[in-house]
């Protein structure tokens, strides 16, 4: 008895352990990558990150915020890549819980999972990251998903 429960025991941790690999590279090849590096490299236009990554001498971070519009990357962050641009070797990104697209290099985002600060790697589920159609993702609706909303038709 005991060495069945080992045997399915052992036969269930080596499933778990090599599922989500998979689901990583999936994520991957649907363009989600994760941040790679801690400081101000994103902005909303490919010469802003220009001006920021190569200028920084003398400037102060506050000031690199307030004039190009620099946006922090935070490491183990997804975000999915939008357009590529391999001539600057730069990225448009969509981030969770921003309305506009940032650019970034490509060499500051990484195809295989970062934990972030709290040790969990983000996927699009729990990152607040909602997929964007044109890339031909498709979120995954299921019945949690589709809350019921009050008569009145609020939430």
């Amino acid at each position: 008895m005991k060495l069945a429960i080992l045997i399915v025991t052992a036969i269930s941790l080596g499933l778990s352990c090599t599922a989500p690999a998979m689901n990583y590279d999936t994520l991957a090849a649907k363009g989600y990558r994760w941040v790679a590096i801690h400081g101000p490299y994103a902005s909303t236009t490919e010469h802003g990150v220009q001006r920021i990554t190569d200028h920084r001498g003398g400037l102060t971070e506050s000031q690199i915020l307030e004039d190009e519009q620099a946006f922090y990357l935070i490491p183990g962050k997804i975000v999915q890549i939008i357009k590529e641009d391999r001539a600057t070797g730069m990225s448009q990104v969509q981030m969770g819980g921003f309305t506009t697209f940032l650019w970034t290099y490509s060499r500051f985002l990484s195809k295989r999972p970062i934990r972030d600060i709290y040790g969990v790697i983000e996927t699009p589920e729990n990152s607040a990251l909602v997929p964007n159609p044109r890339i031909g993702i498709k979120p995954n609706l299921d019945s949690e998903s589709t809350a019921s909303t009050r008569k009145n038709g609020n939430e």
